[in-house]
């Protein structure tokens, strides 16, 4: 069976030179209503399938594999994996697709990669969806993924991944046994022998444990510049966005509406039709 999306790739310029990001591309490619789904720190352009599926009649939705993740290529200089690239290989995108103007969709790290853009003067984010992410991330969140990024396992069997991904991801919440099975299939490569081991360059927590781990990171001054509609989705046990930070994103910078989805944690998927409903509704409205 063909893929439902395009498989496209864009060259993009760091600090160490060229390299390729790799972006699915569904629905019509003429349409100048673009809407760009961004991953977590180690997710792939894949978690975005169901609700690009959902969205792609009245959107051009693209999902980008960050570099190092996925399709993507992997960067020369490990401590390049930081926000400043991302930012630069998103517009890199933006240029590529030949538009004025897109909705955003950001998980976790996606959602910081989109507020810089957003706060930027003459941005192109036109409304944005932070999904469980804001201008603190708290310390605990940091050392819980520390914890596990960077560790990159060789597994026997698509079930032993599996047991893997069901065990970092719980904070998802429930899901499915199909959907826990497409949540580790999407982030699995095979090896020549036979044997899988996650998509994305170890290398990734080399500049994550740089951070400083022990304290809270709060970037409220881009939070302030941002001018578009601003949707936040916030899972109700989740460890990275707390309820207070949330609340304090509804009556400054620009007043986003804040959803929190229960029996969740960091992330909601949005493979659900009820956190899809939330999105499908906030982005024509904006």
């Amino acid at each position: 069976m063909a893929d439902p999306f395009r498989r496209c790739s864009v060259r993009c310029h760091g600090p160490s030179g060229l390299h390729r990001m790799a972006y699915l591309e569904w629905g019509r490619r003429d349409n100048p209503r673009v809407l760009i789904c961004v991953h977590g720190l180690t997710r792939s352009a894949r978690d975005f399938d169901v609700l690009a599926q959902a969205l792609e009649r009245d959107y051009r939705v693209v999902c980008p594999d960050l570099p190092g993740r996925g399709g993507s290529e992997w960067l020369k200089n490990p401590l390049e994996y930081q926000l400043p690239v991302y930012l630069n290989d998103l517009v890199t995108l933006i240029a590529r697709l030949d538009v004025e103007a897109v909705h955003w969709v950001g998980t976790s790290l996606g959602g910081l990669v989109g507020m810089a853009l957003a706060a930027l003067p003459d941005s192109p984010v036109r409304a944005l969806v932070l999904n469980d992410v804001g201008p603190v991330l708290s310390a605990a969140s940091l050392a819980r993924i520390a914890g596990y990024v960077g560790n990159c396992p060789v597994f026997a069997s698509i079930e032993a991944a599996e047991a893997y991904v069901r065990a970092v991801h719980a904070p998802f919440g429930p899901h499915s046994a199909a959907e826990w099975r497409s949540l580790t299939e999407h982030v699995v490569r095979e090896l020549p022998d036979g044997t899988l081991r996650l998509h994305y360059d170890p290398a990734l927590a080399v500049p994550f444990r740089a951070l400083p781990l022990d304290t809270d990171i709060e970037s409220w001054s881009v939070y302030d510049a941002i001018g578009c509609p601003t949707l936040v989705l916030r899972g109700e046990h989740s460890d990275l966005l707390s309820r207070q930070t949330a609340a304090e994103m509804a009556v400054r910078g620009p007043r986003a509406k804040i959803v929190e989805l229960a029996d969740v944690g960091n992330a909601p998927t949005l493979l659900h039709e009820e956190q899809i409903s939330i999105v499908r509704a906030f982005l024509p409205a904006a």
